[in-house]
């Protein structure tokens, strides 16, 4: 399957798109005003950051009691229930007199609900496309999430100029709404993948046999960390450019549609396995750029460069799928977005903390000088792995 005429023409795939797509659009917008709500609220860059990207950090907890789930629930409820989740809670946040605490309890509870999503919408695509469609597929569900990110920033930036943050939450609300009518309405009932119910057992034992392998390891480690450590870069837009945010964040994701569209559609197969390294070399680069604390528009195009990079996951993620059992696929895949997503909550973290002590610009240049460094440390243990004869793998 190489061409988007074909991805559309599968039976299902369309509305599953359209469903990601408005669900995207809301994480976007929702999680935009409300990093704005808490930096009007507390003039901190630490607090603004972790209320974006404060819910990744909940998918440890995922990952360790729930993640079994990705394969063992129901796709379509599972995915309708979120949406109706995620609109209940960010309407919560939207509440005038929300006390700080109380607005982390939600993100909280979001990480968790969202821990089962990277895994279930992973192996349902998996389930509807042919083995040779899921690379490009996957590529088109990240096109969607970049292009929703452009179109969600730039109209979320537009919008908190209009309107207040409260009223952008409820829009995003009712994105999320839509999206769950989406899944319910366009999706085939489809049983679980695997037997059994979700346990935290069933869950240890396959994050266990997942992590057995060396070559496993090292492509989640890959998927994680250097991703994880630039999206500590982008955790810092709102205090680095208060009223500029949501055009950085278009611009990246602009940057992220186009090295989807590169790597998805244009890339021959056999070429794509040499690019992981490259690409997460430019996601790191054009931050270190932000020691000179450049102004909007050469930030923007910095940004912009960089998340072309982020099209290394998909060339991680087709050789994950490679190392993976067929009826482990959902909990590989969500096990690859609760490590990835785990790993942005603490680069925001550390970001913002770095940010708080000293200024943004210094902490985008130290999360991308740190990505650097490991991206050169996997690669080499990657090589060294690829190295040693198979007898010896565990």
């Amino acid at each position: 399957m190489r061409s988007y005429r074909d991805l559309f023409r599968t039976p299902e795939f369309t509305p599953f798109f359209l469903s990601y797509a408005a669900y995207n659009a809301a994480l976007t917008i929702g999680g935009l005003s409300l990093a704005t709500l808490v930096y009007r609220a507390t003039d901190s860059p630490l607090l603004s950051a972790m209320s974006m990207f404060g819910p990744q950090l909940a998918q440890v907890l995922g990952a360790t009691f729930l993640l079994s789930g990705a394969d063992r629930l129901p796709p379509r409820s599972t995915l309708a229930g979120m949406g109706l989740a995620f609109a209940a809670l960010t309407a919560v946040l939207a509440l005038p007199g929300l006390p700080i605490w109380a607005v982390f309890g939600v993100v909280l509870a979001q990480g968790l609900i969202a821990s089962l999503g990277g895994g279930v919408t992973g192996g349902l695509l998996n389930e509807i496309l042919p083995k040779d469609g899921f690379v490009l597929g996957r590529s088109v569900f990240n096109m969607a999430s970049g292009l929703m990110q452009v179109i969600g920033f730039a109209t979320g930036g537009a919008l908190l100029a209009l309107l207040s943050p409260r009223t952008c939450l409820l829009l995003a609300a009712a994105l999320y709404l839509m999206s769950a009518l989406g899944y319910r309405l366009g999706l085939t009932a489809r049983p679980p993948r695997s037997s059994g119910r979700l346990s935290v057992a069933a869950t240890w034992r396959t994050n266990a046999f997942l992590w057995s392998s060396r070559p496993r390891r090292l492509t989640y480690l890959g998927l994680w960390i250097p991703n994880g450590l630039v999206v500590g870069c982008d955790s810092l837009y709102v205090s680095y450019a208060p009223h500029a945010a949501g055009a950085l964040f278009a611009c990246g994701a602009l940057g992220m549609f186009v090295g989807d569209v590169i790597i998805g559609r244009f890339v021959p197969p056999a070429l794509r396995p040499r690019l992981a390294t490259p690409l997460l070399l430019l996601l790191a680069t054009p931050y270190l750029f932000f020691v000179l604390r450049p102004g909007v528009v050469l930030a923007a195009l910095a940004v912009c460069l960089s998340n072309v990079g982020f099209a290394a996951s998909l060339v991680q993620q087709e050789r994950l799928m490679s190392l993976t059992p067929d009826d482990m696929a959902g909990h590989a895949l969500g096990l690859r977005s609760a490590g990835m997503l785990t790993m942005q909550g603490v680069a925001a973290a550390i970001a913002g903390t770095v940010a708080q002590l000293t200024s943004p610009a210094v902490g985008m240049t130290v999360m991308a000088a740190a990505s650097i460094v490991v991206t050169g440390c996997l690669a080499r243990s990657l090589r060294k792995a690829e190295a040693r004869p198979a007898s010896v793998e565990a």
